[in-house]
């Protein structure tokens, strides 16, 4: 009996571990399909390509714009409208200033998220800092355009809508993926 406890416990915590790693290793891709089907994250599409849905629609939507950064980027980061009121199918143009108040050139990326999540799929940005990396120089600033205009498909529950921005700092990822 003693000898059957000690061979099979040993072989429960390495089958333990091994389902411990393959849970963490599938955890993004189970993230991504929750998010998915729950309509929670909120994740943008990418540029939208084709041209601008027009719509007769008289309804308007407020869209209000967040500028955050990580904690480890102290730039100046915000948006040049904290909300703006459109109809739907109307393209806006709005923009987004950054000031990099480091004493060294850095490389940011931007990433999207929009409230609430249903309504990421009728925002379409035509033109988004989002897109690419952003570098700057040492106390160096800029204006970011963001283009966008809402598919008139907009959901009739929804009125208002938040399109935030997060902005980290990559620039170490970005030097090793040039290498």
């Amino acid at each position: 009996m003693k000898r059957w406890f000690n061979l099979t416990t040993p072989s429960g915590l390495i089958c333990a571990v091994c389902v411990m790693f393959a849970f963490g290793f599938m955890l993004v891709p189970l993230y991504d399909v929750f998010c998915e089907v729950t309509g929670l994250n909120g994740k943008t599409k990418g540029q939208y390509q084709g041209d601008v849905i027009s719509s007769n629609s008289e309804r308007m939507i407020t869209i209000q714009f967040v500028a955050n950064r990580n904690a480890n980027l102290p730039w100046d980061f915000s948006p040049q409208q904290e909300e703006i009121a459109l109809k739907l199918g109307e393209r806006k143009q709005t923009s987004f200033e950054i000031k990099n108040t480091y004493d060294r050139a850095v490389i940011a990326q931007a990433i999207p998220s929009v409230s609430p999540a249903v309504a990421a799929d009728y925002l379409n940005k035509v033109e988004c800092f989002c897109f690419q990396k952003q570098p700057l120089e040492a106390s160096e600033s800029k204006q970011f355009p963001l283009v966008f205009f809402l598919d008139p498909a907009l959901p009739e529950h929804i009125t208002k809508l938040t399109l935030s921005y997060t902005l980290f700092d990559i620039s170490e990822t970005a030097t090793a993926s040039a290498r």
